[in-house]
């Protein structure tokens, strides 16, 4: 009898705590702001000084040639992704890619990001 009570007590409070989960609780708003749109200026690409940050801070993760490994491949990455995106993903980050905005200048992030976005 005790077991019977006890598993219609454990029955009734699921119930009521999914009932609160579906109707009670307010809606989750989406208070996320937009990103600001990051305008990546045009420069000559030394490919010498973007291979060097490549290596010390991409090959682990995305290869000595671009191919991938942990991280995904980037041989063809500019034909995938702008130039902004590149950037942000570089600067801030996300999805398993640590990010480097504090780790790289600015001109390295800049440098790094005309190179890869030729990468068609």
């Amino acid at each position: 009898m005790y077991k019977k009570l006890m598993a219609g007590l454990v029955a009734l409070a699921c119930l009521f705590g999914t009932y609160l989960l579906v109707f009670s609780l307010p809606a989750k708003e989406n208070t996320k702001e937009p990103a600001a749109s990051v305008a990546v200026p045009e420069v000559a690409v030394d490919a010498d000084a973007a291979m060097e940050i490549y290596q010390a801070s991409c090959l682990s993760c995305h290869g000595d040639q671009l191919q991938g490994g942990y991280g995904p491949g980037l041989t063809n990455v500019g034909a995938s992704m702008s130039k902004e995106q590149i950037y942000k993903q570089i600067a801030k980050g996300g999805g398993g890619m640590p990010k480097f905005e504090k780790k790289l200048t600015e001109d390295q992030l800049i440098q790094l990001t005309n190179w890869l976005a030729g990468m068609k």
